[in-house]
């Protein structure tokens, strides 16, 4: 059961959205293989180049550990790379 959802809005340039949708699975993958509590993640397409990724946590702790290990892994930086801004960033309880 999802104890947390992070909602972050990011913004991708035009020119890097296929290398942004490309280092997806990768990044997915390093971090079920690297982050306790990662339940899984959504991603929406949303107007103007931005993008919303939903990921579902068992924990603010285990959202806390990510956060903080960054991009450690080569399939988190090269996704990270790829975002030109983050446009916002906060954590829900699902209802």
């Amino acid at each position: 059961m999802t104890a947390m959802v992070e909602l972050t809005r990011l913004r991708v340039a035009t020119e890097q959205t296929d290398a942004f949708l490309a280092a997806r699975p990768g990044m997915l993958a390093d971090f079920e293989a690297d982050r306790a509590g990662f339940l899984g993640a959504r991603l929406v397409r949303l107007p103007g180049g931005e993008w919303l990724d939903i990921v579902d946590w068992a924990s603010a702790e285990d959202r806390e550990a990510s956060r903080a290990k960054g991009a450690n892994l080569p399939g988190i930086a090269a996704f990270f790379a790829t975002i030109a801004e983050v446009v916002s960033a906060e954590d829900g309880t699902p209802a």
